[in-house]
């Protein structure tokens, strides 16, 4: 069973509202999957206007941070070596070593410490 786990919530074109509901089932789902880090694939806005859907799942991870539900979540263009959430990430999800965004600053990702 793997530990990293990967949903794409920009899949089907959804309004930001309904990918922020189904970012909340993926994080419980995944928790009870026994997975212990969850990557969200949201885009980054190449519209220019900042990622309708980045903005609002990111907001409800500090909400999900807030409250308990999760460890915390690293942005994608933060994902690297040099990053000390990610190097935390490491010790409980070895899996994202490998993970294809490392070192790439991909800000149309987030991995969610469960």
């Amino acid at each position: 069973m793997s530990t990293l786990r990967e949903v794409n919530l920009e899949q089907g074109m959804p309004y930001a509202a309904d990918a922020v509901r189904r970012l909340t089932f993926e994080v419980h789902h995944s928790r009870d999957l026994g997975c212990t880090v969850l990557k969200i694939i949201h885009g980054y806005g190449s519209s220019g206007k900042g990622g309708k859907i980045r903005l609002a799942a990111r907001e409800r991870l500090d909400f999900l941070q807030r409250k308990g539900e999760i460890r915390g979540y690293i942005p994608g263009e933060k994902f690297t070596i040099f990053d000390d959430a990610t190097r935390k990430a490491f010790l409980v999800c070895p899996e994202l070593r490998k993970d294809r965004d490392l070192e790439r600053s991909n800000n149309g990702v987030t991995f969610i410490v469960l």
